[in-house]
């Protein structure tokens, strides 16, 4: 068993395609060369990374590690605006959830605007690109 802290980082729906999908908006890097990034900058914390574009795995996967990690970092991309059942789950849990959106949803399509799932989260960083992961980690780490 780990002594280290542990943050557990989820993505949502199409987040898989990360360096490919959307280049003006999301970037050209693929997500799993920013893990890579994100697990040296913090080599003090077990990192873990889990993806899906299926809600119930990520309903599944909250209630997994929410009684036993130290934080969720958590991109729930369209499930934002839709899913009661990510509601429910993280209001659920133990673990506090950040929610960190790589763009700026209230810059964007009015229906973006609207997150269900925010108000049971710590808080939301959104527009600061991936670096958005890396805040949410750094807070979670830092507070109490």
């Amino acid at each position: 068993m780990s002594t280290s802290p542990t943050i557990q980082l989820i993505n949502g729906p199409n987040l898989n395609l990360l360096g490919t999908r959307e280049k003006n908006i999301y970037g050209v890097e693929t997500f799993e060369s920013f893990y890579q990034k994100l697990k040296k900058r913090f080599n003090d914390v077990e990192l873990l990374y889990f993806q899906s574009n299926v809600e119930g795995e990520l309903v599944n996967k909250l209630h997994e590690v929410g009684f036993n990690c130290t934080g969720i970092v958590l991109n729930a991309g369209a499930y934002t605006h839709t899913s009661v059942a990510l509601h429910d789950a993280i209001g659920g849990i133990s673990t506090p959830v950040v929610e960190v959106h790589i763009s700026n949803i209230y810059a964007r399509e009015e229906f973006r605007h609207k997150s269900l799932i925010t108000s049971k989260c710590r808080g939301l960083i959104a527009g600061f690109g991936m670096e958005g992961y890396a805040m949410a980690i750094d807070f979670l780490m830092h507070s109490k």
